[in-house]
């Protein structure tokens, strides 16, 4: 994190802690499991450094796992064009969409993960999982019965553990920071098939 932000404090906040510590701070709460504090912690670090891709990645980690697919949507995507390298982005966009029940949308951005990443288990798990929920099932259609990801089976936001999950095993995403959960429990994204690990 370059710029005016990395080494003093915030003019708002009047505290003396530079952006670093902050980032530091909202990763630390992201890490023990308190994802609506990082993302209040984060959300104001990236108004300091609105183009750091370590910030925004945090941030839509955190914003993920405290349940607010949302708006980790819009930072996984401010994310991905800062990084337009970066699988996880696309991982962790694509997990986002789905849980919105964007199925076509987080197909996309979940087939350009595993483009980037084919070796990525939960990437391929992922993008299998959504592109099954758009095919419809046998002879379900006809009797008007809800498919998995309808809001009446439960929506996407019921499948799967978030793989997300800065605790799980394997969960990590760029820079080794683990992934946020797609559940909003606490539990990882990579059990979901969540941002990459």
């Amino acid at each position: 994190m370059d710029g005016p932000g990395a080494s003093s404090g915030s003019p708002e906040r009047g505290d003396g802690l530079g952006t670093y510590e902050w980032l530091q701070r909202g990763l630390g709460l992201l890490e023990d499991g308190h994802a609506a504090a990082a993302a209040t912690v984060l959300e104001r670090v990236a108004a300091d450094e609105p183009r750091s891709a370590s910030v925004l990645e945090a941030l839509a980690r955190a914003q993920f796992s405290a349940g607010r697919p949302g708006a980790a949507v819009k930072t996984f995507e401010r994310l991905a064009e800062v990084a337009p390298d970066s699988d996880y982005a696309r991982f962790g966009y694509g997990l986002s969409l789905r849980r919105l029940g964007k199925l076509p949308q987080a197909a996309e951005q979940l087939a350009l993960a595993v483009a980037m990443r084919p070796q990525r288990t939960e990437y391929v798990e992922a993008l299998a999982r959504v592109r099954a929920l758009l095919e419809p099932r046998a002879g379900t259609a006809d009797r008007g019965l809800p498919r998995d990801g309808d809001a009446e089976a439960g929506g996407p936001e019921s499948a799967e553990p978030g793989l997300l999950d800065p605790r799980s095993a394997g969960a990590q995403g760029a820079g080794g920071q683990r992934p946020p959960s797609d559940d909003g429990t606490g539990s990882s994204l990579e059990q979901e098939g969540g941002p990459r690990g």
